[in-house]
């Protein structure tokens, strides 16, 4: 079993910044991917980035490009999302879920936090 605890969600403004964290305890695999994935009211599950635990290999989203970075602390077993010139749209809960391959597909991950809700102003 793994648990997984998000954290750093909150309100900022348009154009801010805002870092998540995405522990994780108990089972873990040698080559697991962790990935980040976001919830906004009436819509569907959308991926939004991954990292593969075993040699960092990363992957984003086409709206995440460029302004999120994955990345990933060994010791702390811990996956952090750096969000740069957030926008409105990016308002969202935002799930931290492992699994044992790299999919942009929900359905892939075996293990999910709770959420953290982002909240972007305009």
């Amino acid at each position: 079993q793994v648990q997984l605890v998000e954290s750093g969600g909150g309100l900022v403004q348009a154009g801010g910044s805002l870092r998540l964290s995405c522990a994780a305890s108990g089972r873990t695999f040698s080559n697991y991917v962790t990935g980040w994935f976001r919830q906004a009211p009436g819509k569907e599950r959308e991926f939004v980035s991954a990292i593969r635990w075993n040699g960092g290999t990363t992957y984003y989203e086409d709206s995440a490009k460029g302004r999120f970075t994955i990345s990933r602390d060994s010791a702390k077993n811990t996956v952090y999302l750096q969000m740069n010139s957030l926008k409105p749209e990016d308002t969202a809960v935002y799930y931290c879920a492992v699994g044992q391959s790299i999919s942009r597909y929900a359905r892939s991950y075996d293990y999910w936090g709770q959420g953290t809700q982002v909240t972007v102003s305009s």
